[in-house]
This record gives structure tokens, C-alpha cells and sequence, in this order.
């Protein structure tokens, strides 16, 4: 991506070295209030935890036979390029020596962008958007949501209109899911920015209406158009703030490609467990996010992006 000379968001809260160490010892994991989304990769114990929550799966789940396990560790496959969040061959444990003062500057210029491409996209629509805070942070954090872990991997919270995130949360998902490329990550991000549009639009509150009468099956099946839907914003994103800023380089799309079809529900299904399981399916089959992402980029538009109107998804 040529995103080195984009503007940087002024919504960037950088708790990093802050907030982490002053949460109690012991604090449970968040109270889910209202629905709760989320992006996440698997490795080991705490990508499992991610990858879990990513699917929108309670990791306790793990001690029943619900279909949702852990993921198998991967390869990471080497990138075209290398990309501001890949560590260097001598990686400490120094956050600012792994370069992560970069990938900060990155997540930043991404935010950004969704900011100045979804303020003209409302103003075509004769709204205005209110643009999100986005939460960098380390280990935890305090949220109008409840306390976000670094294990649950990047998440929204309707309540406060942010995106938290722990910048670890890219090399996991790098290495857990060969998801790689500046692109994969920016898709992340945009993603997430895709819930702040539902939740803006009433399409958050709408469907959580829906869900409180609906069966667990029924809920995943809205839960899955919701997140469909959320990567259909970001493939948008990507298409109009290409046509803007020219921020696309050769192989970005496939990027994005891999990293929607790598997160898959059946895809990670199937590796963890050897067989599918549709009717748990929370955020779509590979071939979904793939379709919805590309329709996004393809089409550039809302009215492309109904999940809730379109039968096939």
C-alpha cells in the first residue's frame, strides 16, 4: 500500500503505556453487552482465544463439543514485501524496538482514511459521520463494553463508538493464518470501522432486536449477515479511497483476498476439527467474505452491500 504519505487521524488513543498496569489482578473477562464483534488469528493458547473470539465463540465453549476449536498452526508465508508490522530477524520484546511505533503510525493513517472516505460517502447521503476513537493498547483495557483483552483480539464497542486494538494482535495473526501484507491489516481495521457504519446507520440496533427473538440458530445466521456486510464497508472502503488517493499497489487485493478467505468459519472449522458445522457459522464461509469483500471493491457502493436483502450472501 502507499499509505507513507497519508494524513494521521487525530481519534488515535494510545493507552500503551498507560492503562494496562493499573487494572486489577484477576479482573474476569468483559460482561458481553449487546453484540459483541471482533477480529482475530490463532496460535497456540492465546491465538486459539483470538481466533475464538474472532468467530464471535466463547472460549469456554472449548470444553464442550461445539464445533468451535483451535486452529492448527500454520507456516507463515513469507510476503511479497516486507510490510511495517513484520518483526526484523533479531525481534526483543521491546514493543518500540520490534517497530511498533511504525505499525502505530500506520494504524493511524488506515483510520484515517476510513475517516476522510466515510465523511464523503454521508455527505453523498446528506449525513454527516461521526467519526470513531480508535484504542491502542497493551495486554487490557477499560471499555464501555467491559475489559478488553489483548486475547480477544480487535473489537468494536457500540457503547463508546471505538475500535481497541493490541498492535500483537498482527503479528499473530501474520503467523497463525499466513494472513500477511500492510493490505491484510489495513482490511482489519477497516472492518471493524464497517460495525461503527452499521451502528451509525441503526443496522447494529436493528439486528440486535431481531436476535433477542430469535433462536441461537437464527442469531448466528444474523450475526453472520451483520459481519458480511461489515466486509462488504471494508472492500467499499478500499475501492473509493483508492479512486481518491491511488493507496493500492500490486498484490494489495489478493492480500485482502487471503486474509477474508483465511478467516473463514467453514475454513477454520475444517482445520481444527475435520468437519463443518453451518448452523455455528458466526461471521461466513471463506467463499462468503470473499464474495462480500469483492463485491464491496467491486461495486463501491451501500446499496451493493445488503446482506439482509441479498438470499445468496
Amino acid at each position: 500500500m502507499r499509505w507513507r504519505t497519508g494524513r494521521r487521524s487525530d481519534n488515535i488513543e494510545d493507552r500503551r503505556d498507560s492503562d494496562s498496569g493499573n487494572l486489577p489482578f484477576g479482573t474476569q473477562r468483559p460482561l458481553r453487552v449487546g453484540r459483541r464483534v471482533g477480529v482475530g488469528g490463532g496460535l497456540g493458547g492465546l491465538l486459539l482465544v483470538i481466533v475464538l473470539l474472532f468467530l464471535g465463540v466463547d472460549p469456554s465453549l472449548l470444553l464442550t463439543d461445539s464445533g468451535q476449536i483451535a486452529i492448527p498452526q500454520q507456516a507463515p508465508i513469507e510476503p511479497s514485501g516486507r510490510s511495517p508490522f513484520e518483526p526484523g530477524p533479531s525481534q526483543t520484546t521491546n514493543r518500540r524496538a520490534s517497530g511498533q511505533d511504525e505499525l502505530a503510525d500506520f494504524v493511524s493513517v488506515i483510520l484515517a482514511d476510513t475517516e476522510d472516505t466515510w465523511g464523503a460517502i454521508f455527505r453523498e447521503r446528506g449525513e454527516r459521520y461521526s467519526d470513531p476513537k480508535l484504542v491502542m493498547y497493551t495486554g487490557m483495557t477499560r471499555s464501555a463494553c467491559g475489559l478488553g483483552k489483548a486475547a480477544m483480539g480487535p473489537f468494536y464497542c457500540p457503547a463508546d463508538r471505538k475500535v481497541y486494538i493490541d498492535l500483537d494482535f498482527y503479528r499473530e495473526l501474520r503467523d497463525g493464518l499466513g494472513a500477511h501484507g500492510d493490505f491484510a491489516q489495513a482490511y482489519v481495521i477497516a472492518h471493524e470501522i464497517g460495525h461503527h457504519v452499521q451502528n451509525l446507520l441503526g443496522i447494529s440496533d436493528q439486528v440486535d432486536a431481531l436476535r433477542q427473538r430469535a433462536s441461537q440458530t437464527e442469531a448466528n445466521a444474523l450475526s453472520v449477515r451483520l459481519e458480511l456486510q461489515a466486509d462488504c464497508f471494508a472492500g467499499l472502503w478500499a475501492k473509493r479511497a483508492h479512486q481518491a488517493r491511488d493507496i493500492l499497489e500490486q498484490g494489495d487485493i489478493e492480500e485482502g483476498l487471503n486474509a477474508a478467505s483465511a478467516i473463514g468459519d467453514d475454513h477454520l472449522q475444517r482445520q481444527s476439527r475435520g468437519y463443518v458445522r453451518p448452523d455455528s457459522f458466526t461471521h461466513g464461509s471463506s467463499a462468503q467474505r470473499v464474495r462480500w469483500f469483492k463485491r464491496g471493491l467491486d461495486e463501491g457502493t451501500l446499496a451493493a452491500c445488503d446482506t439482509f436483502a441479498d438470499e445468496r450472501r
